[in-house]
C-alpha cells in the first residue's frame, strides 16, 4: 500500500519508533518512560529480560504492539543471559514464563513470546540470541508496516464523511491511548486520524480521558499536539452527551485482543461509548492489526482474561506541580478501590473492524474474509 500521506511520528520534530536497539550497543534496548509523559520526554535503557518484563508490568511501555514487541526483545536479552555451553531453549522458556505472567490481556504478548521460542528452536542456531534480536526487529518492522496499513484503509472512511458533509471537519472520538506510542510507529486507532490530516482533511479529535492512568489526556493528546492534529481532552463520561448533541460524527478505539467471533476488549470504558454510540446512531469502529487478534477464543466477555491493576492506581494520581512531579490522593485513603484494566465490546455493537488488509464486519465471516487463515485455529 502507498500513500503520499501518513508521516512516521515524531517528537519535537524528530522521528522514532518506540523500542529500538543502536549499533554497537549488543545487550541494550532503547524506549520511552512512557508513565513520564506528557511532563518529561526520558529515554529508558533495558539491559535485562527482568527489566523489559517489569517495564511491561510497570507500564513503562504500553499498548498491546508495543508490549508484544518489548517481550520479544525481552527474550532476546534473556538469550544473552543464558548461561554458556548449554541449550539456551530451556532457560528462555523459563524467562517466558515469567515474560508472559506481567499483563494478561493482551494477546500480542503471547503471539511474540511463542515466535520468538520457534525461531530459536527452529533455526537450531549456536548463537540463539542473534536469532531471538532478528525475531524481535521482525515483529517490530512488521507491527509498523501493519499500523500504516491501518492507517491507509481507514483514511478512506474519514475521508467519506467529509465528502458527505461538505468538507467541514469529521469530529472523531478515540477512548485511551491507541497511538504510536501505543504501538511501534504510525498507532492503530490513530493512523487513520493522521493520515486524513496529513492528507488535508479537517478533522477535530475529542480524546477521553481515561481514567485511571489518563493515558488519552497525557499520552494522547501529547501524540495529537506533536502531530498538530486539532482536538480537545474531555472528561471520560462527556462522551454520550456529545453524541446526543450531534458533536461526534464517528467512534474509532483499538484494542489488546479481538476473538474470532469480533468481541473486542479493550481499555476500560470502551464498552460504555460503543452503548453511547449504537443509541445514537454513529459509527463505531476499532482499528487493528491482526497481532491482535485470538482466534482460539469465541465469546470475548466468557473468555478474555481481564488484567486487574492495583487499587493505587485509582487512588492516587500524577501531576505537575511547580516542575516537579506529585502524587496526589483523590479520594479516602481508607475506601478500597476497583481497578478493572479492561472491558468487551460485543461485536454487535461494532459497525467495522479496520485492519491492514482491509475493513470487515466483526464477525467470524468477516474476519475470515481477510485472514483465512485464521480459519480453524
Amino acid at each position: 500500500l502507498s500513500t503520499p500521506y501518513l508521516c512516521p511520528m515524531q517528537i519535537q520534530g524528530t522521528h522514532y519508533r518506540t523500542i529500538w536497539t543502536e549499533p554497537g550497543e549488543p545487550g541494550t534496548v532503547y524506549t520511552f518512560d512512557q508513565r513520564l509523559l506528557p511532563f518529561e520526554i526520558r529515554i529508558a535503557a533495558l539491559k535485562s529480560c527482568e527489566e523489559a518484563a517489569q517495564a511491561i508490568e510497570q507500564m513503562l511501555v504500553r499498548g498491546a504492539p508495543l508490549i508484544g514487541a518489548t517481550a520479544a526483545y525481552a527474550l532476546y536479552l534473556a538469550a544473552r543471559e543464558a548461561p554458556p555451553g548449554v541449550d539456551a531453549l530451556p532457560f528462555l522458556r523459563e524467562k517466558a514464563a515469567r515474560i508472559l505472567r506481567t499483563r494478561p490481556t493482551a494477546v500480542d504478548l503471547q503471539h511474540a513470546v511463542r515466535r520468538v521460542l520457534d525461531t530459536v528452536e527452529a533455526n537450531a542456531w549456536e548463537d540463539s540470541a542473534s536469532a531471538a534480536l532478528q525475531c524481535a526487529e521482525a515483529i517490530a518492522h512488521e507491527s509498523a508496516a501493519q499500523c500504516r496499513a491501518i492507517g491507509v484503509h481507514g483514511l478512506e472512511l474519514i475521508r467519506a464523511h467529509s465528502q458527505s458533509k461538505g468538507g467541514r471537519p469529521v469530529h472523531i472520538l478515540t477512548h485511551c491511548n491507541a497511538g504510536w506510542l501505543a504501538c511501534i510507529d504510525y498507532g492503530t486507532a490513530t493512523a487513520p486520524i493522521y493520515a486524513a490530516h496529513d492528507a488535508g482533511i479537517p478533522v477535530h479529535v475529542w480524546v477521553d480521558e481515561t481514567r485511571p492512568r489518563n493515558q488519552g489526556s497525557k499520552i494522547t493528546a501529547f501524540e495529537l499536539l506533536q502531530h498538530g492534529v486539532p482536538h480537545t481532552v474531555i472528561p471520560d463520561n462527556t462522551g454520550g452527551h456529545l453524541m446526543q448533541h450531534g458533536l461526534v460524527d464517528m467512534v474509532i478505539v483499538g484494542t489488546d485482543r479481538t476473538t474470532r467471533r469480533g468481541d473486542v476488549a479493550n481499555k476500560i470504558g470502551t464498552y460504555l461509548k460503543a452503548l453511547a454510540a449504537k443509541d445514537n446512531d454513529i459509527p463505531f469502529y476499532v482499528a487493528l492489526p491482526s497481532s491482535s487478534l485470538d482466534a482460539s477464543l469465541e465469546d470475548g466477555i466468557r473468555e478474555i482474561p481481564i488484567e486487574e491493576r492495583d487499587e493505587e492506581e485509582v487512588k492516587y494520581t500524577w501531576g505537575m506541580e511547580e516542575g516537579k512531579l506529585k502524587k496526589v490522593l483523590t479520594m479516602p485513603a481508607e475506601s478500597p478501590a476497583a481497578n478493572y484494566g479492561f472491558d468487551v465490546t460485543p461485536a454487535r455493537l461494532i459497525t467495522g473492524l479496520i485492519t491492514e488488509r482491509g475493513i470487515c464486519p466483526a464477525s467470524e465471516a468477516g474476519i475470515l474474509s481477510l485472514f483465512p487463515e485464521k480459519r480453524g485455529l
